[in-house]
C-alpha cells in the first residue's frame, strides 16, 4: 500500500530555488533515504514532508489523501513523527518531563515505557536524568521517542546518526530496523552510506531534481550517481 506520495514539489527561498519539482512514492513499511550533497535540499524536503514548511507548490498525499487546506495539519499529526537533526531536547527538564511535553494521554506514555517501544528504546532506564547530561545516543533516543508520540506511522529523519559514536549509531540503526519490523515508514536524510543498508529505496537530489538509484551504490558510483541528475 502506498503510505506517501509528493508530486511535484517546489519550493524557494527568495528568489533562491532549493526544490524545482520533486516527486516520489514511499509504501507502507519500507525504508527510503534520501542522498545529495550539502545545499542539495535534504532538509528543506524533510521539513516539507514533515509539515513545517509548505512548498511554493506541489501536492503530498498519505494514504491517498491529499494534505491540503483544511486536512492538511490534520494528516500531517495523524501521520508524520519527525526527528530533526539538531537536538530538540530542552537540556534543563528530565526525560520524562521533555517526554511529557510531547505525550498529550499519560496512560499512552506509561503504556510505552512499560512495554512499546518507547520501553525498547530503554527510556525507561533513563527517565529520571537531565536531557542536557544525556550523551549523543540517548539524546538521539529520547528524540525518537519524542516523536512517535500519536503512534506516527511515518518517521522522517535528518542525519539520524550525525555526530554519534560508532556504538550510538548502531543503536539507532537497530532501533529504527525495529520500528520497521513493526510495520513503520521511514524516510531518512543521510551523508553517511552504512545507514543506506536499512534502505528499500535510494533517491538523490541536485539541482532541485530528486531520481531513484540504486541502492546498493556506495562510494564513487554513488558520488556519480548523484552529481549526473541535473546533467540530464
Amino acid at each position: 500500500m502506498e503510505r506517501l506520495r509528493t508530486v511535484d514539489i517546489i519550493s524557494a527561498y527568495g528568489r533562491k530555488s532549493v526544490l524545482t519539482g520533486v516527486s516520489f512514492a514511499v509504501e507502507a513499511g519500507q525504508c527510503v533515504g534520501i542522498v545529495g550533497t550539502n545545499g542539495s535540499g535534504k532538509s528543506t524536503l524533510l521539513n516539507i514532508l514533515a509539515g513545517l514548511r509548505k512548498p511554493d507548490s506541489g501536492d503530498i498525499f498519505f494514504d491517498g489523501q491529499q494534505a491540503a487546506g483544511k486536512t492538511r495539519g490534520q494528516l500531517f499529526r495523524a501521520f508524520v513523527g519527525y526527528v530533526p537533526q539538531e537536538n530538540n531536547l530542552i537540556p534543563e527538564l528530565s526525560v520524562m518531563d521533555n517526554l511529557r511535553l510531547w505525550y498529550q494521554e499519560s496512560e499512552a506514555l506509561k503504556q510505552g515505557l512499560s512495554s512499546g517501544f518507547l520501553h525498547e528504546l530503554g527510556l525507561h532506564e533513563m527517565c529520571h536524568l537531565k536531557a542536557g547530561r544525556l550523551s549523543g545516543g540517548m539524546r538521539k533516543r529520547v528524540s525518537i521517542g519524542c516523536a512517535l508520540a500519536g503512534n506516527p506511522v511515518i518517521l522522517i529523519l535528518d542525519e539520524p546518526d550525525a555526530a554519534l559514536d560508532l556504538p550510538g549509531k548502531a543503536d539507532i540503526r537497530r532501533y529504527l530496523a525495529m520500528y520497521r519490523q513493526m510495520g513503520g515508514t521511514i524516510i531518512l536524510a543521510t551523508h553517511d552510506e552504512t545507514d543506506l543498508n536499512l534502505c528499500d529505496r535510494v533517491f538523490a537530489l541536485n539541482g532541485g531534481m530528486s531520481r531513484e538509484i540504486d541502492k546498493t551504490l556506495r562510494g564513487d558510483a554513488l558520488l556519480e550517481q548523484i552529481s549526473i541528475i541535473n546533467k540530464e
